[in-house]
Order: C-alpha cells, then structure tokens, then sequence
C-alpha cells in the first residue's frame, strides 16, 4: 500500500514553512521532507499531530493507495 500526502499543500494555505511545522509536531525538518516526499510514513501520533497543526484531518492529508 502507497501513500500520498498533502502535507505541502495544507502547509502552503496555512502559511508555515516546513521548519516551523517541523518545531510544533516535535521532529525535526528533514522529517516532514521526507514526508512529503512520500519516502516516510507517520505513525498514527505524528499524522495526528501534522493534521492538528495544520487545521485538518489525518483523513484529508493523507491518501492511502492499493498497490
């Protein structure tokens, strides 16, 4: 199973730059690179996190695809 993310997108509409996102969820930057990247998938806590910190759902910032 793939996954995508929107985490770039959510971060564009709330105005925070990957650092500062980086600081709130407790992770460094390189983190939510990779993140958005699709090269690292969140444990259910950070996706909780990410999707508090950038006003949304984990349901909306990330997709779940069958391979």
């Amino acid at each position: 199973m793939a996954m995508m993310t929107k985490i770039k997108e959510y971060r564009a509409k709330e105005n925070i730059t990957q650092d500062a996102l980086a600081n709130k969820v407790g992770v460094r930057r390189e983190t939510i690179v990779h993140l958005e990247n699709g090269k690292y998938n969140p444990s259910l806590k950070l996706a909780h996190d990410i999707a508090i910190a950038l006003n949304t759902t984990i349901d909306e910032l990330f997709i779940f695809i069958d391979d």
